[in-house]
């Protein structure tokens, strides 16, 4: 959803909640990640037992706020927070909770020098992946390679470590020093690897999810987003 102005200084946007910090008696400092970019507010007396804020900002949710922002301070006041969609089905699993969690850090990390609302959907997209238990390596993946590209390190799935173009004759490592495939008789990075990564970064989540065959190259593209994450 657009933002839009209900009155001079009020943001009204869809957003994810990154970090929640106590701060005082009932307040709480929150980092919340938008299609605007981040935005850091108060959320005043949100701790109180009747609070109708508290409800909005769970962890793994998309809520329509409203921040009022001011001119003087980087944080603004969260005045309005309504849950639209739950995705509270992470928290039922460890593995999931623990991915769920590692994508908030490193979306919470990114949001500081990117501002983008892909970065926002990014994130939506493998919530609501993770809320249906699809393969966890595979949205993984997804989410590594393509905040990646959002950050302006996108994978190179054209060319090798000499400049020559990607074939489907020959199998490939990862040169962590250069940051690129290599060609290597025993590499384990063949044809349907590039070409499943390639989907990864240009169509949405759902999309990849539909490859039947996906789930056995997981092992050799997780282990390169992994690494590539690292040393991008």
């Amino acid at each position: 959803m657009a933002s839009s102005n209900r009155r001079r200084n009020d943001l009204r946007t869809q957003a994810i909640v990154l970090r929640r910090t106590k701060y005082g008696e009932t307040d709480r400092i929150l980092n919340l990640l938008t299609p605007e970019g981040r935005k850091s507010c108060i959320a005043r007396g949100v701790r109180k037992e009747k609070s109708k804020l508290a409800g909005g900002i769970e962890i793994f949710t998309v809520s329509d706020v409203v921040i009022h922002e001011s001119e003087k301070t980087d944080l603004g006041i969260l005045t309005s927070a309504k849950m639209l969609k739950n995705y509270l089905g992470i928290v039922s699993d460890l593995e999931l909770f623990e991915l769920g969690s590692k994508i908030i850090k490193i979306a919470n990390h990114q949001s500081e020098h990117v501002d983008s609302p892909e970065l926002f959907y990014l994130v939506e997209q493998c919530f609501w992946a993770l809320h249906q238990n699809f393969n966890k390596d595979l949205i993984e993946s997804f989410f590594l390679l393509n905040s990646m590209r959002i950050a302006g390190e996108e994978l190179n799935l054209h060319r090798d470590s000499d400049g020559q173009k990607l074939s489907a004759e020959l199998t490939y490592v990862w040169d962590s020093y250069e940051s690129v495939l290599k060609s290597d008789l025993n590499g384990q990075i063949a044809a349907d690897h590039i070409k499943l990564m390639r989907l990864m970064l240009t169509s949405p989540l759902k999309t990849v999810l539909k490859v039947q065959s996906a789930q056995k190259f997981m092992p050799e593209i997780l282990y390169l987003a992994k690494t590539f994450a690292k040393t991008a």
